[in-house]
């Protein structure tokens, strides 16, 4: 009764695959000099247009039908992930960028909560001690809280972990549902709510228009197709546990793209998480193949 290797293998792949795309948003923010809402609204517009693209060619085009008609699962999963990366934007101006990560990190237990008072899925203890010591090494890799956080920020931080978190279970709780379409759908929906916001989208520059289709395309589109399809093959913790890889990827992207060498205290962060994933991984691979 338990669930094919072939396919929980597919389901770590994806999201794993999804944690290495959301990773390289530092590096494509660098490289645009606009306010966020412009960011967002051109990054929703080129990742909704390309999901757009890939939701034909896997389904043909009848299936662009389900953007305006996505079902009750679909639409709440679009909306879900769209508050998300809306409350991300203003979380990162009102808050320091430490206090967010670290929030993110704390998004595996919120996600297995709601897991198993709505679904009745509870979450293995090695999944949740997997978490703690990943929680840790993203507080060691971002240089630990700042005590004199703004209230607002964090609130908003706390809202984009509930709506990721609750749409992570959402995708397992209706995986009949295209979630495809959902995303696609969802960053429509924030460019959509970006636009009143957004001050330099008459300024942008063909070149930077180019580095804001990449950051769309390879960054959201990808990520988040990656972790929808991939999340409804996982339990909601195992799922967010490995989306955590996405904080100390952003530090390899960085060096990569611009030639800073991460600190010490990141190393060390990072292999935390690193290893807590790989840890729960392979022991939920032996748990497998005992039983």
């Amino acid at each position: 009764m338990g669930q094919p290797r072939s396919e929980r293998g597919l389901g770590i792949a994806l999201v794993a695959a999804a944690a290495i795309a959301w990773s390289t948003a530092p590096f494509f923010t660098r490289l645009l000099p606009f306010d966020p809402w412009t960011i967002l609204f051109w990054r929703g517009l080129f990742g909704g247009s390309l999901i757009s693209v890939l939701l034909v060619l896997m389904q043909g085009p009848g299936a662009l039908r389900q953007l305006v008609v996505p079902g009750r699962g679909g639409l709440l999963v679009a909306s879900l992930s769209a508050l998300g990366m809306i409350s991300f934007i203003p979380a990162l101006q009102m808050t320091n960028v430490m206090n967010v990560a670290v929030l993110i990190a704390t998004q595996p237990f919120v996600a297995a909560a709601l897991a198993w008072l709505w679904l009745g899925e509870a979450a293995a203890w090695r999944t949740l001690i997997a978490s703690l010591v990943a929680l840790t090494g993203v507080v060691i890799t971002v240089g630990g809280i700042r005590a004199g956080a703004d209230i607002g920020g964090v609130a908003l931080s706390c809202l984009m972990v509930l709506a990721i978190s609750a749409m992570t279970v959402v995708v397992r709780r209706h995986r009949e549902t295209s979630m495809v379409a959902a995303a696609a759908l969802s960053n429509f929906i924030g460019s959509l709510v970006s636009l009143p916001f957004a001050h330099d989208i008459a300024h942008v520059s063909g070149h930077s228009l180019a580095i804001l289709a990449m950051f769309g395309c390879l960054q959201v589109a990808l990520g988040l197709t990656f972790y929808m399809l991939g999340s409804r093959l996982l339990p909601s913790g195992q799922a967010s546990l490995i989306a955590t890889l996405e904080t100390p990827l952003m530090a390899f992207w960085i060096w990569v793209g611009f030639g800073e060498v991460p600190a010490v205290h990141a190393l060390i962060g990072g292999a935390l998480v690193l290893g807590a994933v790989i840890a729960d991984i392979a022991g939920d691979a032996r748990s497998r193949q005992s039983s």
